[in-house]
């Protein structure tokens, strides 16, 4: 990689070990200690060039890419009085790893990435944890309230492939959710599409929408509470497609509302759990079925309900 000049642009050619990443992402490792807001200024302002043209920040990069990068002033990077300490390793967080794929066992509250208010997520901070490591890169998100099963690839080649596991629906993903109001059926499919947009704020949301894109998840009844005031329900939900807060919205279309959801639920009953012992979203990754990218091997990775989320249900009163 070439060294980046304060005084002229720099060209910089996408090798293996970058291909795969956002540029945001690549940007924010390549240029160490400037300043996110930065980064993202150059990007909107068109300053930062991909093969000759304009590039958005969730851009892919591919082998053989050029990257031109604007000057870099000295004033863009903060003196640092003293060296950060190295993050913490996320190791006591595996529930598996090897020379192809990492998968964590995420808290509820952590951020994915880094962003919208957020200086470092989940990734940022295990590539700084591993500094000696070429590619590391989420596979799918979660949101920052849902605890769980997250995949990261360790290598190009794994990242494409998990993919398109996903394209094909070929991993299966479970998730655990606890809802407001009396749920009758044992299993319920739900095909809703669902249409993303950014509202004034700059908050990202979707909602229902017949021109949206596809959307399907098959919900199963674990267990419910009818005479509880409110009525709730324990379910299993099943990703058939993986869209942006497809739960959170196919649950709330159904009135449904998510236990501790802030954006789609029933604000008036957040505001009344937190005095019952629930102080987070009750939406909870708990199992993921997938082929090794490698071997081909079906191997299935599961996370254990969160403390906090099993010490609620223990609370309620038995049902039959």
């Amino acid at each position: 990689m070439n060294e980046l000049s304060k005084d002229a642009p720099s060209w910089l050619t996408v090798g293996e070990e970058a291909a795969g990443q956002r540029i945001d992402n690549f940007l924010v490792r390549t240029l160490k200690g400037v300043p996110k807001s930065h980064i993202y200024r150059i990007l909107r302002s068109g300053e930062v060039r991909l093969n000759k043209g304009r590039v958005d920040p969730d851009r892919r990069l591919a082998p053989g890419d050029v990257v031109r990068i604007p000057p870099i002033r000295a004033a863009a990077v903060p003196r640092a009085r003293s060296q950060p300490a190295r993050p913490r390793p996320f190791e006591s967080a595996l529930l598996y790893e090897d020379d192809w794929l990492i998968a964590i066992d995420k808290a509820a509250g952590v951020a994915v990435h880094g962003g919208s208010g957020v200086a470092l997520g989940l990734i940022e901070r295990l590539r700084a944890s591993r500094p000696d490591a070429r590619f590391l890169e989420l596979v799918h998100r979660l949101d920052r309230e849902t605890s769980g099963v997250l995949l990261v690839a360790k290598r190009r080649a794994a990242l494409i492939e998990l993919h398109r596991q996903l394209r094909d629906g070929e991993i299966d993903k479970r998730y655990l959710v606890l809802v407001r109001g009396p749920w009758g059926d044992a299993m319920r499919e739900v095909s809703v599409p669902l249409h993303k947009f950014v509202t004034r704020a700059g908050e990202r949301r979707v909602r229902p929408d017949e021109s949206g894109r596809a959307s399907v998840t098959v919900f199963r009844r674990i267990r419910t509470w009818p005479t509880h005031d409110p009525p709730m329900a324990l379910l299993e939900a099943e990703l058939k497609t993986g869209r942006t807060h497809q739960i959170r919205v196919h649950l709330a279309h159904l009135g449904h509302a998510i236990a501790g959801d802030d954006k789609y639920g029933d604000f008036a009953w957040n505001r009344q759990l937190p005095k019952e012992g629930l102080s987070r979203m009750f939406l909870h990754a708990r199992r993921t079925t997938l082929e090794h990218p490698a071997s081909g091997e079906k191997m299935t990775l599961e996370s254990p309900l969160p403390e906090e989320l099993a010490s609620f249900l223990a609370s309620l009163p038995k049902v039959d």
